[in-house]
């Protein structure tokens, strides 16, 4: 078993080996991925070394204080939070080897082909086709609200295999080059004047089975692992304290006295004892996973984070009266990453309400939670046991 003395060592050696002053930040990132030091939990040769996920800590606090390079995870959260941990579960030999190190060092950006304009919330309804021709498969469709989709090498996609069977069944996974002919890739332009979504238009996009995760018509049990992840990765990132979206509250409170009052001082003390107990339980939350692969307990945490985030940045508008109403940039612009602290008020505001969409909408998580943490009775279902093709669309 290693330990955190081993990890220590071997991050020590690491860094003697190649030093981060010295040494290209590319170069230095494959050097760490080799010695193991990537994610400590993952097999060997994989990035990893066995190890406690719990001890990954250890190896980061040491690369931080030495001034090492990190892998800009932000840029590529989709790879890291989601296609890894898949791809490790279902992944052929081939597969992991090929796709998890230009992953991890941020070489491959990845994106998720999952949601649809014609689905909504119910992701399993989706109608974009996948068609076996002797070793490929020929897809057709549209894909909606991907994020960083302009950016992106790789994308992890979801479609239809077989429309005979109820909508559950008939579903396949794949990985999709985005530049493949026939992926046009269009931006769609946010409230926030950005466009970090996009739309997906497949039209005869030809994807070698080899490029398949797990069995044909299992695509919904390999995307619930794509899913849990996705709901810890967004609610249950560390922070420190006063990390995320309460800090600029807060310091904007502390060095604007002027702007204080008896109700708002009232909301601010409860918020903030909100994120204080949302970023604890998520450490908990990331605890629990040493033990295992996440469960339906990251839904709770991804609701929380959504509703933390949109009232929080509510009540800074209003903290600040009328310049929280300006705005700093409508350009149009198609960024590589959401950073929500990088900019004004303004920003925080508008760009929280898509919290309660993306990741799973608020509604869709209450279900999940009632049902599968909670226990309650499953809501009705009339289409369970349907073909999709008989399906009301």
């Amino acid at each position: 078993m290693t330990d955190a003395a081993e990890l220590e060592r071997r991050t020590a050696e690491l860094l003697a080996a190649h030093p981060p002053a010295t040494t290209g930040k590319l170069d230095f990132l494959k050097a760490r991925f080799d010695a193991g030091l990537a994610w400590v939990h993952y097999p060997e040769g994989l990035g990893g070394l066995g190890a406690p996920r719990s001890l990954q800590v250890v190896v980061d606090a040491a690369l931080e204080a030495a001034g090492a390079p990190d892998n800009d995870s932000r840029r590529n959260g989709i790879g890291l939070g989601m296609a890894a941990p898949t791809i490790l579960k279902y992944g052929t030999e081939e597969q992991k080897q090929r796709y998890l190190r230009p992953l991890w060092i941020g070489e491959e950006v990845w994106c998720q082909l999952f949601s649809e304009p014609g689905a909504g919330s119910d992701l399993a309804a989706l109608g974009t086709r996948a068609v076996r021709e002797g070793d490929d498969w020929v897809v057709n469709g549209q894909k909606v609200w991907t994020s960083g989709a302009h950016n992106s090498r790789w994308a992890i996609l979801i479609a239809r295999t077989d429309p005979n069977v109820p909508k559950h069944a008939g579903i396949t996974y794949f990985i999709c080059d985005m530049t493949d002919p026939g992926v046009d890739v269009r931006p769609l332009r946010q409230v926030t004047g950005e466009a970090e979504f996009n739309e997906v238009f497949l039209t005869d996009v030809r994807i070698p089975d080899s490029r398949r995760l797990g069995a044909i018509g299992d695509g919904w049990r390999v995307a619930q692992t794509t899913l849990n992840n996705e709901r810890v990765a967004i609610g249950g990132m560390r922070l420190p304290r006063e990390g995320g979206m309460i800090g600029p509250v807060v310091k904007t409170w502390r060095e604007r006295p002027e702007l204080r009052t008896h109700d708002l001082h009232q909301r601010l003390l409860k918020l903030w004892v909100e994120s204080e107990v949302a970023r604890l339980t998520a450490e908990r939350l990331r605890q629990q996973l040493v033990a295992g692969q996440p469960g339906p307990e990251g839904a709770g945490m991804k609701l929380a984070f959504a509703r933390l985030n949109q009232e929080i940045s509510g009540l800074e508008i209003e903290l600040r009266g009328e310049e929280g109403l300006l705005y700093d940039d409508w350009t149009m612009r198609r960024p590589e990453l959401v950073d929500f602290v990088g900019r004004d008020a303004g920003y925080r505001y508008l760009r929280a309400k898509g919290n309660s969409i993306e990741g799973g909408t608020s509604e869709v998580l209450l279900n999940i939670v009632a049902e599968r943490v909670l226990g309650l009775p499953s809501e009705p279902r009339t289409d369970k046991d349907v073909a999709w093709k008989d399906l009301a669309r």
